[in-house]
């Protein structure tokens, strides 16, 4: 019999989460439509195929030559900013950069906050940071309004709410703000804009993630299509942008080609509505913008990647989600299920350096390794290629040194055994055919039941006669 896993170690754990998912047919159908939009907006963004291929090309050339040179970029970036009158704060891991935001906050006797889209302040956990310091932190982006109504997490890197459709959204404003169900898109966003407008105006601090940090200028280069993150980065007094520090390019030349892959991958758009440029808090010319700039720069396991020759293709990403919108198994299972804040395969090659294998062992193997993700990726980072090394590293045992941050999470020596036993087998023609003539004969002895396969499979049973001895068979009667 297979080993029974108890309910709450399932709900605990990906696969757990992954048979919730898989018995949710409207979460499911969700997906489903919303991918096959995303893949056909994408397609038709990219009609030359030519171009798109060259492009894609620049924008791997452009990124790799910002991460080779990433230490002397930041180090550029602070200097440029400090100089624009912008505040550059370093922290290590999120508590320190929670704690960095908190003090900002503090230091101004601030209570509200608005926070434009930012996966970095998901990372960070800072709503639930700041809530328990009694400062109220407002979500401005209209998905992450809608899954933060609903006491929800994001479940993609583009579009948080995608795994609601618009009879959910409407039920969920009707109970949480009182007002009539209504399944018009329009009106639903109008509704989340009308409670949203105020906040602006009474915020005391905005908060924002970065697109792109140009160090050349000292540039904070935000997009959006709602104008939300405008609003969060100018109408409060103090603006705080988080990001992480692989988010540096050399200069404003890069940000074009980088910007047309980024919006026509992510949304099938040529351009964003808005494209926020930001290098300094207001003039005493200026009529509008905060009195105060602050840029926070995130690590939190991102100079792990960085040491690693190979790994460090991973922070290449620009988080356009489009290799989300592409998976097989983002699509069946939706982003919840990786429990963690960077969902899909994008998700699953950057979660390890930050929260450890041991956190997320499951998610290397969580792929078909169908090379989808690989192939509409922007900047080429080679996905399929940077699971397979996670699968080795998660396996390796202690003396084998792991690369990543808790390598080695899914280290068996049984399996390791087995797995010996598998090539002694297959590299020894005398212990081969032993095997072959015992399976052969004694196959039905064989166990029925050999762990996951055969919760949904049958176990294979070995044929009465081999491959070998048939064809011996088969000449032999022809020599008569």
């Amino acid at each position: 019999m297979s080993q029974r896993i108890p309910v709450k170690e399932l709900t605990d754990s990906f696969r757990g989460r992954a048979v919730g998912a898989l018995a949710d047919d409207q979460l499911r159908t969700n997906f489903r439509v919303a991918m096959d939009s995303l893949m056909q907006k994408r397609a038709d963004a990219f009609p030359d195929e030519e171009e798109r291929e060259g492009l894609r090309e620049l924008g791997n050339h452009i990124k790799a030559r910002a991460l080779s040179r990433l230490p002397d970029l930041l180090e550029q970036l602070e200097a440029k900013l400090t100089a624009n009158g912008v505040k550059v704060h370093w922290a290590e891991t999120t508590e320190e950069a929670n704690r960095i935001v908190h003090s900002i906050i503090e230091a101004k006797q601030g209570a509200q906050v608005v926070k434009g889209k930012s996966m970095v302040s998901e990372e960070m956990e800072m709503n639930d940071y700041l809530a328990e310091r009694n400062i109220e932190c407002l979500e401005s982006d209209m998905g992450e309004y809608i899954v933060q109504l609903d006491g929800e997490k994001p479940s993609h890197i583009i579009m948080p709410a995608i795994h609601k459709n618009r009879f959910q959204v409407s039920k969920l404003f009707h109970d949480k703000l009182g007002v009539d169900e209504t399944e018009d898109v329009n009106e639903l966003i109008q509704i989340g804009r009308r409670t949203l407008r105020q906040k602006f105006l009474e915020a005391d601090v905005g908060v924002s993630g970065v697109n792109f940090a140009i160090a050349e200028t000292g540039t904070l280069l935000l997009v959006e299509n709602e104008g939300n993150g405008r609003m969060s980065t100018t109408a409060p007094p103090v603006h705080i942008a988080v990001t992480g520090i692989e988010k540096v390019v050399e200069n404003l030349r890069d940000v074009v080609p980088l910007l047309s892959l980024l919006t026509r991958s992510a949304l099938g758009q040529p351009i964003t509505t808005y494209v926020n440029m930001i290098s300094g808090p207001r003039k005493a010319d200026e009529l509008d913008g905060p009195e105060e700039v602050h840029l926070v720069l995130l690590d939190n396991g991102r100079s792990g990647a960085f040491a690693d020759a190979q790994l460090r293709q991973t922070l290449n990403c620009i988080r356009c989600g489009a290799c989300m919108n592409h998976c097989p198994v983002y699509t069946r299972v939706g982003g919840h299920t990786y429990g963690e804040v960077y969902p899909g395969p994008i998700g699953k090659i950057i979660t390890p350096h930050m929260v450890g294998l041991h956190k997320v062992p499951d998610h290397p193997s969580a792929s078909s390794l169908c090379g989808a993700c690989g192939e509409v990726c922007p900047v080429k980072i080679p996905i399929p290629e940077m699971l397979q090394r996670l699968r080795q590293e998660n396996v390796k045992s202690p003396a084998e040194q792991p690369k990543v941050k808790d390598g080695g999470a899914k280290y068996s020596r049984k399996e390791r055994a087995i797995w010996r036993f598998w090539a002694s087998l297959n590299t020894s023609p005398v212990f081969y055919r032993l095997f072959l003539w015992g399976a052969t004969r004694f196959g039905k002895l064989a166990p029925k039941n050999v762990g996951p396969w055969t919760e949904n499979h049958s176990a294979p049973v070995p044929a009465r006669r081999s491959l070998h001895d048939l064809a011996k068979a088969h000449l032999n009667q022809g020599d008569r």
